[in-house]
């Protein structure tokens, strides 16, 4: 079966939902780290630093892992020698199942009893900054690759 003709998109527009399906998250997630960055903030001044510094820490982290994946996805998207693919190419059979894994162990953290605030508090603000980062590096992929003017 050909899956290309599912929802066949231009190339370059698999880029821009790469770049969606980082900035979209990254900013859920860093909002909702920095809320409670705030709560645990206002029962613990002192510990502010801390996690910031938890925070960039996490974000350094991840950013230079999240790298990779621009990288690669940026050249799977280039290398596809037909000009349209299906909308869900542009992730792999092994991107999506780590994309649905971490997404996973996102929510199930929330659940888990006991895990204490300041966790969400030091990690997400870092984890969502390095997902928006890794959604620019691919808008800037994006506008090096087909924003180009023609002269």
């Amino acid at each position: 079966m050909n899956t290309d003709r599912i929802l066949p998109v231009n190339r370059e527009h698999l880029l821009l939902m790469q770049v969606l399906c980082w900035l979209g998250p990254g900013i859920k997630i860093l909002t909702t780290g920095v809320r409670a960055m705030a709560e645990v903030s206002s029962h613990h001044p002192g510990c502010v630093w801390w996690l910031a510094l938890i925070a960039v820490a996490v974000a350094v982290a991840f950013s230079l892992m999240f790298n990779n994946f621009v990288k690669r996805y940026t050249r799977r998207i280039l290398d596809f020698p037909e000009r349209k693919k299906s909308l869900f190419a542009f992730f792999d059979l092994h991107g999506y199942i780590l994309i649905f894994f971490m997404m996973g162990l996102g929510i199930s953290l929330k659940f888990i009893p006991g895990m204490p605030a300041e966790f969400f508090a030091g990690f997400y603000p870092g984890l969502g900054a390095a997902l928006i980062i890794a959604g620019f590096r691919f808008f800037s992929s994006w506008i090096a690759n087909f924003n180009r003017k023609t002269s």
